[in-house]
C-alpha cells in the first residue's frame, strides 16, 4: 500500500479539519478512474449539503471521481439513480435507505454487477438485506433511547414525537426508542406536510397542544421541524414546551444557545459522507470490508447549552 494511502487512512482516523477544508477536485496523478457514487434521500438542504461536503472531501483526499446525487425524498428516483449508476460505471455505490424495498433490486443489481456497496445515514438494520458489506451512520433507536433518557433528566412527562415523512422508517425508529426509555408517555404524531409546510406543520403541532395540557415535550426529528413549527407551536400556546431535535441548524443552534431548545442529537452526517467513499476506496483498492459484518455509528452525539460555542464554530467551517 503506498505512502499515500496510509497517509489518508491516518486522516480518516483523526477526521482532521484539514480534510474537511479540501475541494472534490482529483489529485494529479490520484485514483480519477475509481468512480465513487453516493446516492442519497438527501434534499441539499442544511443537513445533506455537510453529508455532501464530507463525500467530496473524501474524494478530494484520495484522488477519487466522485457522483453525488440526491432524489428529495422520492424512493423511485433514487432507485433509478442507483440502476443508471450500475450501468454507468460505478466503482461503488454508497446509499442511503429510508424505504429499503424501494431499493432493493437497484442494490442487488450492483452486487450482481461485482460492485461493492455500503447504507448510510439510513438502513443500519437493513443493510445486510441490500448486499452491502457495512452501514455507516446512527442507529435510530438507540438515538430515540438516548433522546428518552435526556427528557427524563429534564423533567418532561408527555412528549409528542412529530414524524414528518411517513415512509422513512428511521423516523419511526427514532419514535420507538424514544418510547424505550422514556418514563413518561410518548404520542407519535403524524405530522402530513413536514418540511413541505412549516407554518401548516406549526399549526398542526399547535392544534395538538392545545387539546392536549398535558404535553410538555417535543422531540422534532428534524432541526427545521423543530424551529420552523415545534418552537412556534410551543411559543402560540405559551406553553414552554421542552424541545429537543435529531439534527442541526443554524437557527436549532442559535436556539440551543439562547437556552429556547434543550438539545439536538448529531448524528455527524459529515462524517456519514466523508467515510462512505473512503470504505468503498479500501474495498476497491484494497479488498477491504470494514465493520465485520456490523454498522459503523457515528453517532448519537448531543449538542447542549455545554459544547454548543464548539459547534457553531465547525458549523460555520462546513463541517458540522
Amino acid at each position: 500500500m503506498s505512502w499515500k494511502k496510509l497517509s489518508v487512512i491516518a486522516a480518516v482516523a483523526s477526521l482532521s479539519l484539514a480534510g474537511c477544508a479540501a475541494t472534490s477536485t482529483p489529485e494529479a496523478g490520484g485514483n480519477e478512474d475509481i468512480k465513487v457514487c453516493v446516492y442519497t434521500h438527501g434534499d441539499g438542504g442544511t443537513f445533506w449539503s455537510v453529508a455532501q461536503a464530507g463525500a467530496e472531501a473524501a474524494a478530494a483526499d484520495l484522488g477519487v471521481t466522485l457522483d453525488y446525487q440526491g432524489s428529495t425524498n422520492d424512493s423511485a428516483k433514487q432507485a433509478a439513480t442507483i440502476q443508471a449508476g450500475v450501468a454507468g460505471g460505478c466503482s461503488g455505490i454508497a446509499a442511503s435507505a429510508p424505504d429499503a424495498g424501494a431499493i432493493t433490486d437497484a442494490m442487488l443489481a450492483a452486487k450482481a454487477a461485482g460492485i461493492p456497496t455500503v447504507t448510510m445515514n439510513s438502513g443500519s438494520s437493513v443493510f445486510k438485506d441490500l448486499g452491502a458489506f457495512t452501514h455507516v451512520g446512527q442507529d435510530e433507536i438507540v438515538a430515540g433511547r438516548e433522546a428518552g433518557y435526556r427528557f427524563n433528566e429534564l423533567g418532561a412527562t408527555k412528549v409528542l414525537c412529530p414524524i414528518q415523512e411517513a415512509a422513512n422508517s428511521g423516523l419511526t425508529d427514532r419514535c420507538k426508542g424514544l418510547s424505550e426509555t422514556f418514563e413518561g408517555e410518548t404520542v407519535d404524531f403524524n405530522l402530513d406536510g413536514g418540511l413541505a409546510d412549516l407554518a401548516g406543520s406549526a399549526a398542526k403541532l399547535q392544534a395538538a397542544l392545545e387539546a392536549d395540557p398535558a404535553i410538555d415535550g417535543i422531540f422534532a426529528l428534524n432541526a427545521d421541524i423543530a424551529t420552523g413549527a415545534a418552537m412556534v407551536a410551543s411559543e402560540n400556546t405559551g406553553r414552554n414546551a421542552i424541545i429537543g431535535t435529531v439534527d442541526m441548524s443554524a437557527d436549532a443552534l442559535t436556539a440551543i444557545k439562547d437556552g429556547k431548545m434543550a438539545f439536538a442529537v448529531d448524528q455527524q452526517q459529515y462524517a456519514q459522507g466523508y467515510m462512505s467513499v473512503v470504505l468503498l476506496f479500501l474495498n476497491i483498492t484494497n479488498a477491504h470490508e470494514l465493520g465485520g459484518g456490523l454498522p459503523i455509528y457515528t453517532g448519537p452525539g448531543f449538542v447542549t447549552k455545554d459544547n454548543v460555542d464548539k459547534v457553531m464554530e465547525l458549523v460555520a467551517a462546513g463541517t458540522r
